[in-house]
Order: structure tokens, then sequence, then C-alpha cells
């Protein structure tokens, strides 16, 4: 949230400089996280004069340049080529001296001594456009002739200056929203120091000048809209705003619009109340109605967007259509355009949950939802709508054409709360004086109910929507006396327990976490929540069976993950921006799943399981003088999840594998039994990386947790070392391309597998001196026996 330091002088009594001021606010819980040097002329006018033409003859060397001589003051004529059709001898002009910078956006041009087609210019005459007065390139700025030659351009126009403070406000602190709510903070810190006070706008002059445009309001849900209220003004001229008006709402990072739409930005930034001013000649049938619309009925907002409203959206309408959405968005027929001359002033108060649930839904976020969302204050509506009514007359014109319409059928009632003194020296630590605690109250408009002595019955005002408690009273005492007030003691006394887990798969993946960081891995932690679309257009997910959130922090965080390949590829692509290319990754985490299958299951209709995910990319080791960089591989991945399996007593000859060929993965294998897939790995495939930005080979092993530790095996006695020699035997084999050294592994096993120990795969060759479609296998053997000594005839 951006402050203006001048704006917030204006309703604040102190000296205090724009850095102490931001220390100040800092201590008080409304952290400065940076400040800004904001003009309203980009340099303020530095090294611009007024000068005056003394000559202007055609250059000798272009028709549509100009030779002219200009006196910027001090006996200092200087020799200036100007290319404006309008420059003449006599006029009082705008000069950029030498050594000026100008300039265009964030661009900037330095005026230097130059020749322009042979002639000497030693300065520039300049159009408003060139030094941010206005948008106008027709020609030069034409100064009035009674401007002294050689006063600097910053006195005669006097551009304005400020600092503004970026306050990074926590969510519970919207009374601090606006220029007025911490101004009112500031002061009650600094009316303890320095006997600071807040000044209140005044809207005494507040009259109504005539009744001939009543427009009658009626709320059908007054559960999300407590409070409405609302006038017309009558007569009105829309044009731009003064300049203070626009510098007012720059300097904050706004952009003007008109006069009526600025003053109701303006106030909303004063005082932190949402206003909305409606085209009263666009309002059918003469009433302003505050309820709900059928589901689906389709509404323009401003934007241009057409969207499908629902029927829990709160909406402003006449007796015709929805006009706006409350509390959040304007409606593209009903604003303020250029020819209205009339308006329905609307101050109103929407219930919170309303306003935050229809923002979510349409992904709209604006000042005013930010305000109403978090909890406006309902008993400023009045205030700030005669605030609005007479800041609109002041820069359009017009009269107040109606009483104020006031609907608020149930008011909110200040929130009570018991304080003990005793409690609260107990939580703060230290015995602030009663005195200076009541003082504090005062200073933050907590009325006193009753004085019991050792407590006191508290009124707390309706803007502070997060005090409710004592402990929020007691915060707030602690606030504005001062965190750095409160010594640290002497001594501090703490104790440490550490209960280790009982449960067998908490030990098991601690035990496996250890093992996996031991061999290299670096373990990841990605958020459970991502992004829906990951799992949309993909054959191996279902979209329909995503988890999506109802009330999503964001578009990228609006569903619960069905797989933990995602959150990999994410840390994979960061690293690598960051130059770490030679990644070992691993991650434990939930994955979920939604869909009627699920019906029997614990969460009813969802589905949770834990998952380990391995991730290799770049090389296997860091190259060095005696070793060069191998790129990781298949092969690599493979060893590791096989080990991982082995440990887990899943004997990996005995899973059932296959190939895999998806949109995850370009190659790869799956590992089973009974139909039941319980791990997969390969290469990740092109295209999903390409979605990531990444290109570079990432390997991927994605280890079904649950199911494994469900479906796991009796642990294997544990059994001696053979003390008779084993042998190896080799044999090539000429196979079709297509056979896999797994159903030859397998065949062997099936036809001995008591003396068989091992099958193993150490060369393979299809290419020149073979038949077409052949390969040539080359198998290991290794036979034992672990009751004799084996002879010839039964190894062969």
């Amino acid at each position: 949230m951006k402050i203006s330091y001048n704006w917030l002088k204006q309703y604040l009594d102190t000296t205090l400089s724009p850095d102490e001021l931001s220390i100040v606010m800092t201590d008080i819980g409304l952290e400065v996280e940076g400040l800004e040097k904001w003009e309203s002329v980009k340099g303020g006018l530095k090294g611009l004069v007024v000068g005056l033409v003394l000559t202007c003859e055609k250059h000798p060397g272009a028709d549509k340049l100009s030779k002219t001589t200009v006196d910027v003051g001090g006996g200092i004529v200087l020799p200036i080529v100007c290319g404006a059709p309008n420059v003449a001898a006599g006029q009082k002009v705008v000069v950029a001296t030498v050594g000026t910078t100008l300039y265009d956006g964030d661009t900037e041009f330095v005026i230097k001594n130059s020749k322009i087609r042979g002639e000497v210019s030693q300065g520039m005459i300049c159009a408003e456009d060139e030094i941010g007065l206005g948008s106008s390139h027709a020609g030069i700025m034409v100064l009035p002739d009674n401007l002294e030659v050689g006063t600097p351009a910053a006195e005669v126009f006097k551009p304005e200056s400020d600092v503004v403070f970026e306050i990074g406000l926590t969510p519970n602190r919207v009374d601090a929203a606006s220029h007025f709510g911490v101004a009112r903070d500031v002061a009650a810190y600094l009316s303890l120091r320095s006997g600071a006070r807040i000044m209140q706008p005044s809207v005494a002059g507040f009259s109504v000048d005539n009744t001939l445009r009543i427009i009658p309001v009626e709320i059908r849900n007054a559960e999300a809209c407590p409070r409405y209220s609302g006038l017309t003004i009558s007569g009105l001229q829309i044009a731009e705003s003064p300049v203070w008006l626009k510098n007012k709402l720059l300097s904050i990072g706004q952009r003007p619009i008109n006069n009526v739409v600025d003053v109701t930005n303006f106030v909303l930034n004063e005082l932190g109340h949402p206003l909305h001013a409606f085209d009263a000649d666009k309002i059918t049938g003469n009433v302003v109605v505050v309820g709900n619309q059928a589901e689906g009925t389709p509404f323009v907002t401003l934007d241009g967007v057409e969207r499908k409203l629902s029927a829990a959206d709160l909406m402003i309408a006449n007796a015709q259509e929805p006009m706006c959405i409350a509390g959040v968005f304007g409606g593209a027929d009903s604003g303020v355009t250029a020819s209205t001359t009339s308006i329905f002033l609307e101050s109103a108060y929407f219930h919170p949950v309303a306003v935050r649930k229809t923002s979510k839904k349409h992904l709209l976020h604006t000042d005013a939802s930010f305000r109403f969302e978090r909890g406006a204050d309902p008993n400023i509506a009045i205030y700030a709508l005669k605030r609005a009514a007479l800041l609109i007359k002041e820069v359009a014109g017009g009269s107040i054409s109606s009483d104020i319409v006031d609907v608020y059928p149930t008011p909110i009632a200040p929130v009570k709360v018991e304080f003990s003194f005793g409690n609260a020296h107990k939580l703060i630590g230290k015995r602030i004086p009663e005195t200076e605690i009541l003082q504090i109250f005062s200073a933050l408009e907590i009325e006193i109910l009753e004085n019991r002595g050792s407590s006191l019955l508290l009124s707390i005002p309706t803007y502070r929507v997060d005090v409710t408690r004592e402990a929020d009273v007691i915060e707030e005492v602690l606030r504005i006396y001062g965190y750095n007030n409160v010594e640290f003691p002497e001594k501090l006394n703490a104790s440490l327990s550490y209960v280790q887990s009982s449960d067998i798969h908490d030990k098991l993946q601690r035990s496996y976490s250890d093992g996996l960081s031991a061999m290299g891995f670096n373990e990841a932690m990605s958020n459970s929540l991502t992004k829906a679309d990951y799992y949309e257009n993909l054959d191996v997910f279902r979209a329909e069976e995503t988890v999506v959130i109802l009330n999503p922090l964001s578009s990228d965080l609006n569903a619960l993950r069905q797989s933990l390949l995602m959150g990999g590829l994410e840390a994979v692509g960061r690293n690598i921006n960051f130059k770490t290319s030679d990644l070992k990754l691993y991650e434990f985490g939930n994955v979920y799943r939604r869909g009627e299958q699920f019906t029997k299951t614990p969460l009813k209709g969802y589905a949770e399981e834990k998952h380990l995910a391995l991730w290799l990319s770049g090389n296997k080791s860091a190259e060095s003088w005696n070793q060069k960089a191998e790129p990781t591989d298949f092969y690599e991945l493979k060893k590791y999840a096989e080990s991982l399996l082995l440990r887990l007593g899943y004997s990996v000859s005995e899973l059932e594998t296959a190939e895999l060929h998806n949109d995850l993965f370009q190659s790869g294998m799956s590992y089973g039994f009974n139909t039941k897939v319980v791990a997969q790995i390969g290469a990740v495939s092109k295209k999903l990386l390409k979605r990531f930005g990444i290109d570079q080979d990432v390997f991927y092993a994605d280890l079904n947790w649950t199911l494994l530790l469900t479906k796991r095996p009796a642990k294997a006695p544990v059994v001696e070392l053979s003390k008779f020699p084993s042998v190896r035997r080799d044999l090539a084999l000429l196979v079709d391309s297509s056979v896999r050294f797994d159903a030859l592994r397998k065949s062997a096993l099936g036809v001995e597998n008591k003396l068989l120990k091992k099958v193993s795969l150490f060369d393979v060759y299809e290419g020149k001196n073979l038949p077409e479609g052949k390969r040539s296998y080359a198998l290991s053997f290794v036979i034992q026996d672990d009751n004799k000594t084996l002879n010839d005839k039964q190894i062969d």
C-alpha cells in the first residue's frame, strides 16, 4: 500500500521527516518496506529557465529549422537552433540550458553543446511535452510577457515533489488502509511523546441544495448489505480534475480519470471507505435495488468483460438490470462518462464474506474489494458520503439534489471487551502505569464504559474489526506503548523436549530420507497447492479427478496436486535458471484425487496417497582433473529406484515390469504386482520439459509409498554367506530385436531357480554382420550350491 508523505501531513500535526516517520510507522506495526521520491514533473524542471527570444531567422541549411538568439538572464545570450514552427522574436520561452536532463518516460536526454546543420546550438527551446508539463508537441511553450528573464521554470510552474511510503499492510489492519487511518495510528503513538494531534477533514459545510432528484433504495439482502446510503448530485460538469487532485492520485500510482471518479478514488484513499458513482440518468425505474440476480445472469463489467453471475453475488441494480457488483466492480453501462450530468453517489457497508466470495469467484481484486473483504467501518458511511459530495461540488460544480438516503435497519454496535490491568502486565511482561494505559485508550478512541478499579469494560470503535478480545486490546496497548520499551529480562529460562514418533512408517521415511541424502540427493519440498491446468490434456491424469480449491489464493494455487512431478519440475527449472544444473532431488509428499470410485475411502470421495519422487538431471558428478563430466541417464535412476525397492523387501526380478510411453515419459518402465503399479521411472517428455522452460534431460521416478508399505513383504530372515564357491558362465545369444533382457532373465530363472543365483547382461550389439531385425546379447550366469561344491557336469 502506498502512502504519500505530503497527503499524510494534511491530517497529522507533526514535523517528523519521512525517515523518522517511517521508523514510527514500523514500530507500531505498519511496516515501511521502502521510501520512494515522487515528482509531478520528473526532474523537477531543474536546469530550465525563462528566456527571451531576441532574434529569429531561417536556418541557412534547413527549411524547417530556425536560428535564434535567446537571453537567459545574467547577461547570457545563447545561440539555439529550433525546429518549432511558432518560434518568433520577442517571445518569452522555456529554455533547457546545457547540462540539463530531460525525460521521455524512462529515457534520459542531456542537453549538450552541438552543431545542427553547421550552426552552433547551446540549448533547447522547449515544448510542453518535452518537459512534462503537458502532451502537446504542436510548438514551443510561449510564456506570459510579465515573467522575468532568467527565472527558474520551477518557480513559475511550481512542480510538486513528495516522498511515498510503501507499507506492507497485514490483513488484519484494514483500519490503516488509508491516509487518515495511518495518520490516526501515528497520532496515537506520538500523543504519548510529543502531543501530536489528528486533524479530520470537516464536513460542516454539507447541506442539501434541493430535493429535485430523489432516488429511493430497496435492500433485498440485508445480511450481505447491512447498510446502504446515497444521494444525488445534479448539474455536474464532467472534466479533467484539477492539478492538486490529479497529483494526489498520481503520487500513489493511480491514474486520474475524470473529476467525479477521481473524487471517489481520493476519498477511498483518504478515509479507507469505498464509494461508487452511478450515472443517475441510467438508473432505469428511478430506484436502486440491492440484492441478488438469477444464476448465470450475464453482466458486462467496466473492463468490457462479460461475466456470468452467481446467485450468491450481491448486485446493485435498477428496476430492470444489474448495474454494479456490490463492493467489487462497476458495470460498463452505468458509470460516469463525459456526457453525465447527474449522479447517484453510493456509500455502503457490505459484509466481508459476501464480497470476498464474489471477488474470488470472478478473479476481480480491486481497491474497493480489498477494503470490504477485510471489514470496512459501517459507521463512517455518512461522513464519507458528505466528504465526497462536498469535493465533487468543488471540482465539478452541481448541486446536492436529494436528502441522504440511509437504509440501516440493524445498526452494528461496537464490540465490548473486558480488560484486566493484571492480565496486561502478565502478557506484556512489564507493569505499565495505569494512567498511561488510560491515555493510550483515549488516543486509540477506545471508550471506557465502566471503570471497576482493577478492570475496565471497553467499547472498541467499529473501524477496528480486528480487536475483539482482551488479548487484542493488550496488543494495542503494547503497540502504542512501544515494543522497544519493554526491557529484556536478565535471565531467560526455557526447556526443550523431544518425543520420537513411534509410527513405523515415520521411522521408515526418516531412514530412507537419511539414506537418499547420504547418496547425494537434496530433499525438495514443494507446495501441495498447485495449478489445476497442470492436469489437463495429459493422458495419465483425469481433469475431473483434480481436487479444486473452493477459495483459492490465486490461479497458481487453485488445486491439490495429483502428482509430485510438476512441483519437482518447477524446482528443477528454478535451479537451472540459477546456474545449478547438476541435480539429484527427492521428495516425500501426498497426492490427491477425487471421484465416485473413492466413496469407500476414509475421506469419502477423495483419495490421499503418499509418494516418493526422485529427479536426476545434468551430470552424475562434477567435472574434475581426473574425471570427465558424464551425463546422468535412465540407468542411473533405475539403479537408485531398484535399490529402494530392494530395501523395502521387494525382489525386483519378481515384480511385473512394462514399458511406459505416455504424455509424462518419452520412455520408461513401470513396476508392479497383481496389476497394481507401485513405481514408474523414465525420461520426462520433451513437451512437458518445454512447458517448464527446461532444455536438458530430466529423469523421474515415482514410487507409491503408501501402496509399497501396505503391501510390503514380510522381512526376509538373515541368510549366512555360502561356504562353497560360485561359478560364472557367459553365453552369447542371437535373438529378435523385440526380445527384452527381462524376458530372458525370467525364462532362465524359471528353468532353474535353486542353483542359478543371478543373470546379468554385460553387452548388447546390433548392426554390421548381424541379420536385420536381430540383436546379440551377452549374458552372465552365476551358479552356486549352498551345500556343496559344484562339478563341471552340473555346471554345464
